[in-house]
């Protein structure tokens, strides 16, 4: 079908500008998106279900009289109504109502219910339930299928969609829209997975008969045929992407230069074998005439600073710019000591770059940048408007899952050259689950530093109930009785900067008041930087015993004599945020323990957390289980999730498929290009449009 032949919004009856509106800010402007707009959930008003059988959790429908109904007057007038069924009762709560709805919901009235069940003050209750009153001569039959729930905004309540996606389905039926199959024909057959028009009109309407659970559990095979196309298009617009970077040319960094062997010759310490490999891998991308793109995976403490820095002067070596970006001025800063110590001795003097460097010694900073200074080192600010590269080879991004593709491809524009593009090299101490980086990162080159520095061991792991907390102010004095450093952390989730900072501040005072001989330092965000740099000096130098910190500290520090971490409220914490502040320690030779302070009333989804950080320091493991128990937006960091919201697929869920997508893709790509801009453009659309390049 032409383009100029799909339906248009328009030709659906009850699409006025108002709704139309609201459709295209949804990222719907024809009747064939309507199509891919799916739900996120199903009901099953299939059948009522007695009172009496009800438990807390439950999505049912039921039937009842009205026993009583009142409106409780507090805080904010709530609408309490009683309902019976003769096996039960079951209380019916309104926040929000209208006098009309109390006169509706009159004692005597039957009325039909669905929501979820929950546990209240005085047994079962539904919180405001859609519901409909019934006369006696004319009892509604129930659905004979389940009841799509649409993702919505504004202006479009359910009743909307149904409506519109009924008339976009019959379009289809009718064959006045054609959806066009862009998966090779073999693969359909071979996974015996149905058309996507049969697979699109299962998953909206779901007919009488169909298999309830496998629906509610997103493993259908109509849902699987359209995961498949998902996850491929998301593969797909990551390959073009990366394909689109290596077309361009790039300076052939080939020179070793005696900076490196230098370099090499004053570090304390000799890189271990997977350091080597990984240095090996990066040299090769980088003699090559168009830029490197390479992951570079490595748990925390297993030396990847080290890597980038011998990175950095290959391509110091052959006249370029190294610039090193990182997501918070405390890991920055981190980088800039640890860059200074090695680069100094070679008379390099890194120049230093963030948002809170102001007036002359910015515009000192600018200066250099743009005549060439060999290493650059900063945050954000590295990107803004003003900053200009005389000749950047080499764009290092560490911790990328806090920046969006966009930013770190911003960072390349900046190379001062027309005709050349600048090499990157992009690190994560956050493993990436090989079922995210098929799909996030496909097309990227991956290292991994999978070995960790000899005279390592593993962190004693320990979870104590926060009713404990005196003992284990006594584990710390003693610990720091004996020479040895701790961390102790403060965790506020989603609460401001403020708060937190005043939280940290209250728990340094306690242990202050606790451990009269231990000296006590205090570090959160609302530090000026300078305040902030002189107290970790202290703590780096061993003046400060103690350090009491908000997550700030969760990535970048690097004492070898700490050796102790308390991290407070431990059950709010993430996997892969506990695992990286379990990592500030064990950096020395010392065996390190880290202890979970925890509630003791913690929900189950915590405790489990809370169990396999016990259980393991395999950061890969703990990638993934955190993949599968969060989901891979909050994997890969908020500013990455615009890029994976999955309409229906599960990265955790479907990692059998994921198998499938690499041969697909590159099978695509290579005999039908067309398809894949078509598969992005279906699912993924202007999204894709991030990238700039």
């Amino acid at each position: 079908m032409a383009k100029a032949d799909i339906p248009g919004l328009g030709e659906l009856r009850g699409v006025g500008p108002r709704i139309r509106d609201s459709l295209q800010q949804l990222g719907i402007h024809a009747v064939s998106d309507l199509l891919f707009h799916l739900p996120f959930r199903y009901e099953d008003r299939t059948r009522i279900l007695p009172i009496g059988s009800l438990y807390p959790g439950a999505q049912v429908m039921v039937e009842g009289t009205v026993e009583h109904s009142a409106i409780l007057r507090g805080r904010r007038p709530t609408l309490m109504v009683v309902i019976a069924d003769g096996t039960g009762l079951l209380s019916l709560r309104f926040f929000h109502f209208r006098n009309a709805q109390r006169e509706q919901l009159s004692r005597g009235t039957r009325v039909r219910c669905y929501a979820e069940v929950r546990g209240g003050y005085k047994g079962l209750e539904m919180v405001h339930p859609s519901y409909q009153c019934i006369a006696a001569d004319s009892v509604p039959a129930v659905s004979d299928r389940l009841t799509p729930v649409y993702p919505s905004s504004a202006g479009l309540g359910q009743h909307s969609w149904i409506k519109l996606t009924d008339q976009a389905l019959e379009l289809l039926r009718s064959g006045k829209l054609q959806l066009e199959e862009l998966l090779p024909q073999d693969l359909l057959l071979n996974l015996q997975m149905p058309s996507l028009a049969d697979a699109v009109q299962f998953i909206h309407r779901p007919p009488l008969g169909a298999d309830v659970a496998a629906l509610l559990e997103r493993r259908h095979p109509c849902q699987q045929r359209l995961a498949l196309e998902e996850l491929l298009a998301h593969n797909l617009s990551m390959q073009q992407l990366h394909r689109r970077q290596r077309q361009q040319e790039a300076p052939m960094l080939r020179e070793a230069g005696e900076l490196e062997s230098r370099f090499l010759k004053l570090l304390p310490f000799t890189l271990t074998a997977a350091q080597q490999r990984v240095i090996a891998e990066i040299r090769s991308d980088l003699a090559h005439s168009h830029p490197m793109q390479r992951l570079l995976q490595g748990d925390v403490g297993s030396g990847k600073t080290v890597v980038a820095a011998l990175a950095a002067l290959r391509a110091i070596s052959n006249g370029y710019q190294a610039a090193i970006m990182a997501p918070t001025e405390l890991l920055a800063e981190q980088h800039l000591r640890s860059f200074r110590t090695w680069l100094q001795p070679l008379d390099i003097e890194p120049v230093w770059l963030s948002g809170k460097i102001k007036g002359k010694a910015r515009a000192a900073a600018l200066a250099a940048i743009d005549s060439g200074a060999p290493v650059v080192i900063g945050t954000h600010a590295l990107m803004q408007e003003g900053v200009s590269f005389g000749r950047l080879g080499l764009a290092i991004v560490d911790e990328q899952h806090r920046f969006g593709v966009h930013q770190r491809l911003a960072l390349l524009d900046k190379a001062g050259t027309t005709t050349l593009h600048a090499h990157q090299l992009i690190m994560t101490a956050t493993p990436i689950p090989r079922t995210l980086a098929m799909t996030a990162y496909a097309g990227l080159e991956t290292s991994v530093i999978d070995e960790l520095p000899p005279g390592r061991k593993p962190i004693n792991t320990v979870t104590i109930s926060n009713e404990r907390r005196s003992e284990v102010i006594e584990r710390v004095a003693v610990a720091c009785a004996e020479g040895r450093q701790a961390y102790w952390v403060c965790t506020l989730i989603e609460e401001s900067d403020l708060i937190q900072a005043q939280a940290a501040a209250e728990v340094a005072s306690e242990l202050r008041n606790s451990l009269a001989r231990v000296r006590v330092g205090l570090v959160h965000g609302r530090l000026k930087p300078a305040e902030k740099l002189e107290v970790m000096e202290a703590f780096t130098a061993g003046q400060v015993d103690l350090l009491v910190a908000t997550t700030v500290i969760e990535v970048g520090v690097d004492v070898p004599n700490a050796s102790l971490m308390i991290i407070e409220n431990a059950e709010r914490l993430g996997l892969a945020q506990l695992h990286q502040l379990r990592g500030r320690v064990g950096r020395g030779t010392e065996q390190a323990s880290c202890v979970l302070l925890a509630d003791p009333s913690a929900g189950p989804l915590a405790r489990e957390r809370l169990g396999i950080m016990r259980q393991t320091t395999d950061g890969f493991r703990i990638a993934e289980k955190d993949l599968e128990l969060r989901g891979p937006g909050e994997v890969l960091g908020t500013r990455q999730t615009g890029m994976l919201q999955f309409r229906v697929a599960d990265l955790a869920r479907d990692q059998a498929l994921l198998d499938r997508i690499p041969p697909v893709a590159e099978r695509i790509l290579a005999g039908a290009p067309g398809h894949a801009e078509k598969l992005i453009s279906r699912w993924i659309g202007s999204a894709t449009r991030f990238a700039g390049v």
